[in-house]
């Protein structure tokens, strides 16, 4: 089955389970541009990102047998979030393995939740691969963040709500990390309409699937650098499907720097009164730098969760960071 006969499957597979979050129209935004800008409000979604979609669709898409075998993923917090509600509503039993460093209010609130965690290596990259060797090993079935394409379905579904609420679309931005919710949204998008240029925003610190696009293969870092886009960060695997789908797919690529993560989050809590996360405001300010090339457009950005500590935020709000 083709991608986007996929993507229409997990959207009938999810209907009902996930919320379809606003597209809201920004008069803020649009007045920089002197055109219209809305905000795919995923930050309002159940765990407060997209990643609620992707991980409900492969556990659901999987048969009874399967999710008896025990389900395993690896997640600095927003895919986890997204697995462990999937396993509370297809009944099944899974693993969560963070790394040691993860966000303790991201852990926290996964303890609400009927998910064994584990802690393994101080970076996304080397938790992930521990985990899925661990799946491989003990027969287990291995839920990636981004490398399956029911994964990337389940997150292209943010593309047939952004369609049917809007059409004859310039520009959609969006956050990257692994790229499976650009990898399904490109995909979607694409389809629908060629014409539409697909952007993807990284942050400096971890910009993986730019530096991979522009080799020709799949980067990987030498050493992990800290990023207030901590949902998107760490790379991906030197196999993974989705860096073929946005070579192809993805536009442009655009970087922005840790102050101008901390400047957006600002933005958005004064002039929407939204909190986002850093992954979500890494997509802002793209297209905020950027303000010329997008004159008179109609643009979307995707705002891809609100899943940021009370002490990080306070920090930001006051200026402390």
């Amino acid at each position: 089955m083709a991608l986007i006969d996929e993507i229409k499957t997990a959207y009938d597979r999810i209907l009902g389970k996930v919320l379809k979050t606003p597209l809201y129209y920004s008069t803020y935004l649009s007045a920089l541009n002197k055109g219209e800008v809305y905000l795919k409000l995923e930050s309002e979604q159940y765990t407060g990102s997209f990643k609620a979609r992707g991980a409900l669709n492969k556990v659901l898409k999987l048969s009874q047998e399967d999710r008896k075998k025990g389900l395993v993923t690896a997640s600095t917090g927003n895919h986890a979030q997204g697995f462990a509600r999937a396993l509370t509503i297809s009944n099944a039993q899974g693993t969560i393995y963070l790394p040691t460093n993860a966000e303790p209010s991201k852990v926290e609130a996964l303890r609400y939740y009927d998910a064994k965690l584990e802690f393994h290596g101080d970076d996304p990259l080397t938790t992930e691969l521990h985990a899925k060797g661990v799946a491989e090993n003990s027969g287990q079935i291995w839920v990636s963040p981004y490398n399956d394409r029911d994964v990337i379905a389940g997150q292209g579904t943010i593309g047939v709500e952004i369609t049917d609420d809007l059409l004859e679309i310039d520009t959609v931005f969006g956050c990257i990390g692994g790229g499976g919710m650009m990898s399904g949204v490109a995909t979607w998008i694409k389809h629908l309409s060629p014409y539409t240029k697909v952007v993807g925003c990284l942050p400096e610190n971890s910009p993986e699937m730019y530096l991979s696009v522009r080799k020709g293969e799949v980067v990987i870092l030498d050493e992990y650098v800290p990023t207030l886009s901590d949902g998107s960060a760490g790379g991906l695997e030197v196999d993974a499907i989705t860096f073929d789908i946005c070579r192809q797919l993805v536009d442009d690529y655009l970087l922005v720097s840790e102050e101008e993560i901390i400047d957006k989050i600002r933005i958005m809590a004064d002039k929407h009164h939204k909190i986002i996360e850093g992954a979500a405001a890494v997509a802002l300010a793209a297209f905020m730098n950027n303000l010329e090339a997008y004159q008179n457009k109609r643009v979307v950005i995707i705002i891809c969760g609100a899943n940021i500590t009370t002490s990080k935020l306070a920090a930001i709000l006051s200026g402390g960071m």
